[in-house]
């Protein structure tokens, strides 16, 4: 049979999805015709439209349902409505970031690796539940670009599991990521906690509370970075856990997974204290701390420091163990604590006045209880080594006591940085910079508690929810602290560049009551700005699985009728 003896039936797009070993799908659009050749229908490729937009692939789907009634096409098209589609600016936008940084390829494509980045994306838009997160990803096209099918707050609660059992290969995946030549070496370390609400969270306990919530339970958390501020690793503990009891796992974590050559270990005075001190050293690490008030009067007691040294450039002593002291006496810091100092005095001094007035009103008042209170309030005020309250007859006066109250002030603005660090290794001004970089840990812990991602009010009770919880936050801060440097230039904080990109929205393409497709329209001077600040191209139009994502507790049923 010749090549033109076979007579032609159609031609037609065929589209198929499947999915990968990986959980990964895949969707190919082929052009194709169909034709009869001895008595049997058999077809042939013509095209390959994969790699086309899904609009481009339904214009020519539509072209070949109308190719022999052109007038009918036309309706058709004059049929075609508009309307507004999901959001889709800020999802791309968050989603580019977190390819970039490595953090979706770190998550996997598996389906729990895409509900984890949704989680994460999640926060750094609109924080809050895993219950909103649902509302969200329904406002945000969350499973059209993630490529997720339906989902509830179940599948994120049971994701929050899947995230603890995972946390430590996604960490060491995301170091490996990160630049060897970087900050090599340092690792900066600091705590905070995050009070609860409610008493049921399996980690919650009472114990010394950051946050100045009295009668409140808490969970200690961790967080490890490396030299340029950068999460690599958190970690929660019970709430009644102190300080320094934190450390050890942190030294284990590092030696084990992100270690390697000579590593350096920095904490604040609270943290590293002899004990801690020592087990860093018996791991072969360095260590950069501070020590408190009281230990540098001992060194100035035995002789080991001067007071001489203290000046506003950085000073040092070395001894003959190997430890190097690093001191300087900050002078804007010593002001701001001689005004304090003044400012407690005129305090008490305010109160003494009152409690001296009501003396005078009230004959039968006893003096002994006036002067109880602002002998306690002294105390408070910590102003009781250099001030003492005294009655005569019924007055009270404010006795202040210059030599102590120099005394006190001896060390205004003086601070000790404790290294055993050599001077090859590290100048004094290098240990210097590098205990200043535990601002950056400090910043982290602001940003993720109180000012983007708000970790807090955590809606979670089980212990593995609860580190899955503080895992999202993590992974959610490093898109955070991206994004502030990318848009540093423009004049804009992150929340406002989230709440800017969330207002570009798909446009919705309908024929006959069903979307053909969904375009992204050309943003806004604003919102294109943001985009290229953060080096992202979007796409002209996205695919849209109408997957239906629903919470399973409405609103309604939680209302309470008034």
């Amino acid at each position: 049979m010749s090549f033109r003896s076979y007579i032609v039936v159609t031609m037609y797009v065929d589209s198929c999805t499947t999915k990968g070993p990986t959980g990964k799908t895949y969707t190919r659009h082929l052009l194709r015709e169909a034709y009869r050749e001895g008595g049997r229908v058999k077809h042939r490729t013509i095209a390959n439209l994969s790699k086309c937009s899904p609009v481009e692939v339904e214009a020519v789907r539509l072209a070949l349902r109308h190719k022999d009634d052109l007038a009918a096409l036309l309706e058709t098209a004059r049929g075609a409505s508009l309307q507004q589609g999901p959001s889709v600016g800020a999802v791309l936008v968050v989603q580019g970031i977190a390819k970039q940084l490595g953090i979706a390829k770190a998550l996997g494509s598996s389906r729990s690796g895409k509900l984890a980045l949704w989680q994460v994306i999640a926060r750094v838009i609109d924080q809050g539940s895993r219950l909103s997160a649902v509302r969200l990803a329904d406002q945000h096209a969350a499973c059209d670009l993630l490529g997720l099918d339906s989902f509830n707050e179940d599948a994120l609660y049971a994701n929050l599991d899947w995230l603890c059992t995972q946390q430590a290969a996604i960490e060491d995946r995301l170091f490996g990521r990160l630049d060897p030549g970087a900050c090599s070496g340092l690792f900066l370390y600091d705590v905070t906690s995050s009070y609860f609400e409610g008493t049921d969270n399996e980690l919650s306990a009472f114990g010394y509370n950051r946050d100045g919530k009295r009668g409140k339970k808490q969970i200690v958390i961790g967080l490890l970075c490396n030299g340029a501020g950068v999460p690599l690793s958190i970690e929660v503990f019970p709430g009644n856990t102190q300080d320094p009891k934190t450390v050890a796992a942190q030294i284990r974590k590092v030696a084990s997974r992100f270690g390697g050559g000579e590593v350096t270990f920095v904490g604040d005075r609270g943290m590293l204290k002899s004990d801690q001190v020592e087990d860093v050293l018996e791991h072969g690490f360095h260590y950069i701390t501070a020590i408190t008030k009281p230990q540098i009067d001992a060194l100035i007691g035995h002789g080991v420091i001067d007071m001489s040294l203290f000046d506003d450039r950085l000073g040092e002593v070395v001894t003959d163990a190997g430890v190097r002291y690093i001191l300087r006496r900050n002078p804007v810091r010593a002001a701001e604590t001689h005004a304090s100092r003044n400012d407690k005095l005129v305090s008490l001094r305010r109160l003494v006045a009152k409690e001296n007035a009501y003396l005078e009103e009230h004959p039968k008042a006893w003096v002994d209880k006036a002067r109880q209170r602002a002998v306690e309030r002294c105390q408070r005020l910590r102003l009781h080594q250099w001030v003492t309250v005294e009655a005569s007859e019924r007055t009270l006066a404010v006795a202040v006591d210059q030599v102590a109250r120099e005394e006190a002030a001896r060390l205004d603005g003086c601070y000790v940085l404790k290294t055993d660090l050599s001077l090859e290794a590290a100048s004094r001004e290098r240990v210097h910079d590098r205990y200043r970089g535990l601002a950056q840990v400090e910043q982290a812990f602001r940003t993720s508690k109180t000012v983007e991602l708000e970790m807090r009010p955590i809606h979670v009770r089980l212990e593995a929810h609860t580190r899955g919880h503080a895992f999202v936050v993590m992974l959610a801060y490093r898109i955070v602290q991206h994004l502030a440097a990318c848009w540093r230039d423009l004049d804009v904080t992150v929340g406002e560049g989230i709440a800017a990109l969330s207002s570009l929205c798909a446009t919705d393409v309908a024929m006959g009551g069903t979307v053909a497709c969904a375009r992204v329209p050309a943003p806004r001077d604003q919102v294109r700005q943001l985009v290229d600040a953060a080096g992202l191209t979007l796409p002209e139009a996205i695919r849209r699985n109408n997957a239906a994502v629903a919470t399973r507790r409405k609103l309604p049923e939680r209302r309470v009728t008034r």
